[in-house]
C-alpha cells in the first residue's frame, strides 16, 4: 500500500460533506459523525489504496482524485469492475468476507478519508441518520452494479460508450463540474476493460462520435456537443429490451 502519514481531521468544513455524509444534522449529531472519520491517507498515482485478500478494515470516503476497482481474471488479466470520484465511498466489497476482493488503484495522485467500519458501526446506532445514508451508499452500489451488467449484456459498442459519457458527466456535474466537459482519468483500454469492449472497439467508437458531430475530442478531454444523441443511443437498448 502506497500512501503518506495520516492525520486528524473533521468534516464540518469539507466541500464534498453533502455527498458523502447525511446531511441536515444537529451540531452534536455532527459531532459524533465527524468521529467517524479517523485520518486522511494520500495515494499516489498508480498507488494501491487495498487490494484483493487484505483483510478489511475501512471504508474510504474520496476527498480528491480518481480510483478504479479490478479483479484478476482465470487467465491473469485485469478486469476493470469500476472507476470511482470524489465524494464517492469505496471499500464496500470487503464487509462481506471481511477480505477485499478486488484492488483498488489511484488513477491520479488522490486523497481519501479512513473511515473504520467498527467505529462507523457504532455511532451509526447513535445517529440513524447516518446508518440510513450508509444503506443508500450500499444501495447505490447495487444499482450501479446491476447497470453495468445491463450495459454488457444487451448494449451495442456505441451504446455502450454513450453510457459510460453520460454516466461520468452526470456525476461530475453533481460535484460542480461541467454538465458537457471532462477529462477522462482512465485510459481507452481501461474503458474497453470496464465496458467489455476492445481497445481498438473504444477507439473505434470515439472516432465515430467525432464524425458524427457527437463529441470533440482532443486527447483526454472529451465535450460533448450533442447530448441528445447520446441519450438517443442509450434509449434504443432499452426499447430492444
Amino acid at each position: 500500500m502506497i500512501s503518506s502519514p495520516s492525520f486528524q481531521v473533521t468534516c464540518s468544513n469539507c466541500n464534498l460533506r453533502e455527498l458523502c455524509m447525511p446531511v441536515g444534522l444537529d451540531p452534536e449529531q455532527m459531532q459524533r459523525v465527524e468521529e467517524v472519520v479517523a485520518t486522511r491517507r494520500k495515494v499516489k498515482r498508480g498507488g494501491m489504496l487495498f487490494q484483493n485478500g487484505e483483510a478489511f478494515t475501512s471504508l474510504y470516503a474520496i476527498r480528491t482524485g480518481f480510483f478504479k476497482t479490478c479483479v484478476a481474471t482465470e487467465d491473469g488479466r485485469y478486469q476493470v469492475t469500476g472507476f470511482q470520484m470524489a465524494g464517492e465511498i469505496i471499500g464496500l466489497d470487503g464487509i462481506v468476507t471481511s477480505h477485499h476482493s478486488c484492488d483498488a488503484i489511484a488513477l491520479e495522485n488522490a486523497e481519501v478519508c479512513v473511515m473504520p467500519f467498527n467505529r462507523l458501526e457504532e455511532i451509526s446506532r447513535e445517529v440513524t441518520a447516518l446508518q440510513s445514508h450508509v444503506h443508500k451508499v450500499m444501495s447505490r452500489e447495487i444499482v450501479r452494479e446491476h447497470s453495468v451488467l445491463l450495459l454488457l449484456g444487451s448494449m451495442r459498442a456505441e451504446e455502450r460508450l454513450a453510457a459510460f459519457i453520460l454516466n461520468l458527466v452526470q456525476r461530475l456535474h453533481a460535484r460542480g463540474f461541467s454538465s458537457s466537459e471532462l477529462v477522462l482519468r482512465m485510459t481507452r483500454e481501461e474503458i474497453g476493460s470496464y465496458l467489455g469492449l476492445k481497445l481498438e472497439t473504444v477507439s473505434r467508437t470515439f472516432s465515430k462520435f467525432v464524425e458524427d458531430g457527437i463529441v470533440e475530442v482532443k486527447q483526454r478531454h472529451v465535450r460533448i456537443l450533442d447530448t441528445d444523441a447520446l441519450h438517443r443511443l442509450v434509449n434504443n437498448s432499452r426499447e430492444r429490451r
